[in-house]
C-alpha cells in the first residue's frame, strides 16, 4: 500500500492545474479552506519557513551508493506500462499476480497483469479522482479511495465486470490501510481531519470516524494493531491510533513539514514518514514515540514510500522530478541511492517476492518497473545417497537478478550441479565427499555453503553362488 499526490509544493502549484484539471484544482484548493486554512496555503508560499524537525538529519541522496556488501545498487527500470489518466495509488495483490493502480485524473482503475505486463489492462470503473489503494490479505477485495466522491469503491477480484460496492466515508478521502485481522480499514478523509473505519464484514454500515490532525494524508498499520496517519501541515505530525480502541485520543509525533506517505516495517519497529515541505523522510521508532524520529534527506518533494519484504531498503518517490530514493534501513547515515523513472512519480509498491517496484508517474501516466537487486542467499543440507539409485536435491537459492551456483571441490561420481542449485544423477561410487557451494548475481558478496558433505553407501548385498552355499552347508 502507497499514499500518494501532493498536498504541498510550490513547484508543483502551476502544474498541478494541467495535471488535475480546473475542477480537480478547485477541489485541492477547497481542502486547505475545509480545515481553516488559506485556499493556497500548503502548496507553498514564497517566504513561508519549513518546520524544522530537531531529530537527527542525515545523508542526501545520490547515484553511487552502495549497499552493505560493497557492491553498487543498480536497481533499474526495466520497463514502463502505460495505465489511466494521472497515476498515483498502486498496490500488489498478494500473490503477486495483479497490480491494481489507480488513475486519479479519471474514474478508472488499471489492473496489470504482472507477468505479461505487455498485455492489455483490464480497466474497472470506479468513483470521481480515484487515489489509494490497499487490498485484503486474501486477495478477495481492493478498496480504492475516491477522492471527488467521498467514497471508497470495493472492488471483488473473483468478479472484476460487476460492479463495485460503494461506501461513504469523510471529506475527500486518501490513503487507506487494513487491519492485520481484516476486520476494518482504515480511510484518511483529508478535507475533514478524520480517519473513518469501515467495517470490512458489513458494508452497508456506517463507518466510524476517529478525529486526528489537520489534513491527515497517508496511513499505514503495524502488525500489532498502531495505525499512524500522516497529517500535511507545515508543522507536520503524525497521529497514533489504537485500532483495538480508536475511541482513545490518538498520540501525536512531531515530523517534518508536510509529511504525506506513510509505511511500516514487517516488524513493526519503526514507521517511515515522507516529508514533502524538507525534502526528508522521518523515520519512527515504535518502541520509543518520545523520541524524536532521525530525518534521512531525500530527492524534491517525496511522496510515497514502500518498503521490501526483507525490511532492507524503503523506496521513496521524489514527485517534483523523475527519480526514485533508495534508503538502506540497516545504516540511515549512508547516502540514499538515486533511480531514474518517469514525471512526478507518486505512488510506490513492492512485490511480495522483493524483486520489483511498481512507480506510478502522475504526469507521464506510465508505472515504471524498477528490477531490485537483492544480494544472493543461499541455503540447505544435502540428504546421503545410496549407490546406483536416483539422487536429486535443490539447494534454497534467492536474489534478484537470478543467481548462477557453482561448487570447488569434488562431487560424488555421477551426480552433477546446476547452475540453479540442483544436485542431480546416480551415484557410481561409495564414498565420502567434500566440496564448496556458491552462488552469485553481481550484487553484494557472494553467497557461500562450505564443507558440504555427501555420503554416498554401498547397499549392494553380498554375492551369492556355489562358494557361498557350500561355506552354509560346512559352517565356513
Amino acid at each position: 500500500m502507497t499514499v500518494l499526490d501532493r498536498p504541498y509544493s510550490s513547484k508543483q502549484w502551476s502544474r498541478s492545474a494541467a495535471l488535475l484539471g480546473v475542477g480537480a484544482l478547485t477541489a485541492v484548493m477547497t481542502i486547505g479552506g475545509a480545515v481553516g486554512v488559506a485556499a493556497a496555503d500548503p502548496v507553498g508560499i514564497a517566504g513561508i519557513t519549513p518546520y524544522s524537525n530537531p531529530g537527527t538529519v542525515i545523508g542526501a541522496p545520490a547515484a553511487n551508493a552502495r549497499d552493505a556488501g560493497g557492491a553498487a545498487r543498480v536497481d533499474a527500470v526495466v520497463t514502463d506500462i502505460t495505465v489511466g489518466s494521472n497515476p498515483v495509488g498502486v498496490a500488489f495483490t498478494p500473490d503477486g499476480k495483479h497490480a491494481y493502480v489507480a488513475n486519479f485524473g479519471g474514474t478508472t482503475v488499471s489492473v496489470i497483469d504482472t507477468a505479461n505486463p505487455a498485455a492489455p489492462l483490464e480497466t474497472i470503473s470506479v468513483g470521481a479522482a480515484p487515489f489509494g489503494v490497499a487490498i485484503s490479505a486474501d486477495g478477495s477485495r481492493v478498496y480504492v479511495s475516491n477522492g471527488h466522491g467521498d467514497t471508497v469503491s470495493v472492488i471483488d477480484t473473483a468478479n472484476l465486470d460487476a460492479a463495485p460496492e460503494t461506501v461513504t466515508v469523510g471529506s475527500f478521502p486518501r490513503g487507506l490501510a487494513i487491519t492485520p485481522d481484516g476486520a476494518h480499514v482504515y480511510v484518511t478523509n483529508s478535507g475533514s481531519g478524520t480517519v473513518s473505519v469501515i467495517d470490512t464484514a458489513d458494508l452497508a454500515a456506517t463507518p466510524a470516524t476517529v478525529a486526528v490532525g489537520s489534513r491527515p494524508w497517508g496511513v499505514a498499520i503495524t502488525r500489532d494493531g498502531q495505525a499512524y496517519v500522516s497529517n500535511a501541515e507545515i508543522a507536520g505530525t503524525v497521529s497514533v491510533i489504537d485500532t483495538a480502541n480508536p475511541s482513545v485520543s490518538p498520540t501525536t509525533i512531531a515530523v517534518g513539514s508536510f509529511p504525506a506517505g506513510v509505511a511500516t516495517t514487517s516488524d513493526g519497529d519503526h514507521v517511515y514518514v515522507t516529508n514533502g515541505g524538507g525534502n526528508t523522510v522521518s523515520v519512527i521508532d515504535t518502541a520509543h514515540l518520545t523520541e524524536m524520529p532521525v530525518e534521512v534527506t531525500v530527492g524534491s518533494n517525496p511522496n510515497g514510500v514502500a518498503i521490501t519484504p526483507d525490511d532492507s531498503h524503503a523506496y521513496v518517490t521524489n514527485s517534483d522530478g523523475t527519480t526514485v530514493s533508495v534508503i538502506d534501513t540497516a545504516d540511515l547515515t549512508a547516502t540514499p541511492v538515486t533511480v531514474p523513472v518517469g514525471s512526478s512519480p507518486i505512488g510506490v509498491a513492492i512485490s511480495p517476492d522483493g524483486n520489483y517496484a511498481y512507480v506510478t508517474n502522475s504526469v507521464g501516466m506510465t508505472v515504471s518497473v524498477i528490477s531490485i537487486d537483492r544480494a544472493p542467499t543461499l541455503t540447505g543440507t544435502l540428504p546421503n545417497g545410496v549407490l546406483n539409485e536416483p539422487y536429486d536435491h535443490a539447494f534454497t537459492v534467492d536474489g534478484n537478478p537470478v543467481p548462477t551456483v557453482t561448487y570447488t571441490g569434488t562431487l560424488p561420481d555421477g551426480l552433477t550441479l546446476s547452475e540453479a542449485g540442483i544436485l542431480s544423477g546416480t551415484p557410481t561410487k561409495a564414498g565420502t565427499f567434500i566440496f564448496t557451494v556458491t552462488a552469485t548475481n553481481g550484487v553484494g558478496t557472494p553467497a557461500v555453503l562450505e564443507n558440504v558433505t555427501v555420503e554416498i553407501t554401498d547397499n549392494t548385498p553380498p554375492a551369492s553362488g556355489s562358494l557361498g552355499v557350500l561355506g552354509a552347508i560346512f559352517g565356513s
